[in-house]
């Protein structure tokens, strides 16, 4: 695709063919012929921006440029440190600290962008995106707030554009091998679902540092923060132990929910849950107080969410989430020696008539007792994505040269952003449970009621709001810091 114009590829190949037809004396030289076997001509690469391109980002443009049908055409970083591989990676791409000066002179120059900044930096960078009609690859979590998601879900609708969330698992054999055992009634109607996870490996359930540090030379700290209120630079925070604090991340269940949680979404075609309650793991401070930590992510959290019936269930499916270490009992068609999940993260979905699980990304798909995995036969009906997990790129690659509803996507936002929305209405239990009021009994003695713990939060998904404790309502959406908005 031309950086330089914004005629659709294939009017403009047409252009071109015609005008040459119509040229007396000059021959029609096919391109493999100019280029050699396998030659993809630049007018039909897709030509990306990639938006936070050190770490997960880093990986994420690599595996674009690997399928040779994409040009990484321009970088963007607000730390020149983590943004160094890329640069020297692609040493032709043009470099920006800011993503909006870059949308501001590029935007006729590129056809996709790839987000992979801090939660709380993902929407603002995608939308803007995808009302200029571009493609967009975002990392998971999609969005840090139930409102993001939403708003980016109605978006990729309403302007057509192609759209991956980075959950590669979505793209595994395993995640497929999983629906059509499902579907062929192998362990019959699933009613409970157990997903779990050995994060955090970060720190979480601990107070905000009091002593500030030096911000280094080649980070733009106030980009950095963007949306988030302002606070001063502390160590230890870039670049990853971000996702532990409310203000930028979204906790374990942010980083890995996206990579258990799809399966079973998926299998059962769930919608959003109906009802969610949790408990949290304390932190000790003295022997009167366990820990009050409002800024941080709790150190483990078990949630569980009722769904209500779909299409592909009996009856209503209760979904289990355990993180920082926790774990469901063993399944006791499970072997004593033999591996749970893939040890520290996992999915086990129960049915009336056997049960199945699988590990992260949704691979490793066995059946239980493990020996009917090789036992059981039933029909491949859906089609695997080549590369598996690896191929999630590419196809998101292929599918936006393709244009919008040319091919089918893993993890398209009209399935991420649900998904997405599903796990920060858990996270809304869990961070419910630090949200407390000052109170004054009779004998005008100051205590503190905690008004969101110890009840089962009811959830109307078409209102984006709970009903039954409206103090939790305020993490639907946050309000961004000025001078950002959405959009």
């Amino acid at each position: 695709m031309s950086k330089k114009s914004n005629v659709p590829a294939g009017s403009r190949r047409n252009f071109i063919k015609n005008t040459a037809i119509a040229t007396a004396g000059i021959s029609i030289v096919p391109r493999h012929v100019l280029g050699g076997p396998g030659f993809i001509a630049p007018s039909d690469k897709l030509v990306v921006a990639g938006i936070g391109v050190g770490g997960k980002g880093k990986s994420d443009i690599a595996n674009f440029a690997k399928t040779e049908k994409a040009d990484i055409a321009f970088l963007c970083d607000v730390d020149e440190r983590r943004a160094a591989d890329s640069v020297a990676r692609f040493p032709k791409a043009k470099y920006y600290k800011d993503w909006r000066e870059l949308y501001d002179k590029e935007s006729k120059n590129f056809d996709a962008v790839s987000v992979s900044t801090p939660d709380h930096t993902h929407a603002v960078a995608a939308l803007p995106a995808m009302e200029m009609g571009k493609a967009v690859y975002v990392q998971k979590p999609l969005t840090h707030d139930i409102y993001e998601a939403r708003q980016l879900t109605e978006a990729a609708k309403k302007y057509k554009v192609v759209t991956q969330m980075g959950n590669q698992g979505a793209s595994s054999d395993g995640s497929r091998q999983v629906r059509e055992w499902y579907d062929a009634g192998v362990i019959g109607n699933v009613h409970t679902v157990y997903c779990w996870t050995d994060r955090p490996v970060w720190p979480q359930g601990i107070p905000w540092p009091q002593t500030k540090a030096e911000v280094p030379k080649e980070l733009d700290w106030d980009l950095w923060l963007g949306t988030a209120p302002y606070k001063d630079f502390i160590n230890g925070l870039v670049p990853f132990n971000w996702r532990g604090w409310w203000d930028y991340g979204t906790g374990a269940l942010g980083d890995m929910g996206c990579h258990l949680v799809e399966s079973p979404f998926r299998t059962l075609d769930l919608k959003y849950p109906k009802d969610v309650q949790c408990s949290v793991g304390s932190v000790y401070v003295d022997e009167f107080q366990r820990g009050y930590f409002p800024d941080s992510c709790p150190p483990s959290s078990h949630v569980t969410m009722t769904f209500p019936k779909t299409d592909k269930t009996d009856g209503e499916v209760e979904l289990h989430w355990m993180d920082g270490g926790i774990q469901p009992t063993r399944p006791e068609e499970l072997g004593p020696n033999e591996t749970f999940g893939d040890g520290g993260n996992g999915v086990l979905f129960i049915g009336d008539k056997g049960k199945m699980m699988c590990s992260t990304y949704g691979e490793n798909a066995r059946l239980l007792p493990t020996s009917k995995t090789d036992e059981v036969k039933v029909p491949q009906k859906l089609a695997r994505v080549p590369g598996s997990t690896d191929g999630h790129y590419g196809q998101w690659v292929e599918a936006a040269i393709a244009g919008y509803g040319k091919k089918e996507l893993s993890s398209p936002f009209e399935i991420a952003g649900p998904l997405t929305e599903t796990l920060l209405i858990a996270n809304l239990a869990i961070r419910g449970v630090d949200i407390r009021k000052e109170m004054k009994n009779d004998q005008g003695k100051t205590y503190f009621d905690y008004p969101a713990r110890n009840i089962e939060m009811l959830w109307d998904a078409e209102k984006m709001r709970v009903t039954n404790i409206d103090e939790v309502n305020q993490f639907v959406k946050r309000d961004y810091r000025n001078p950002w908005t959405l959009g």
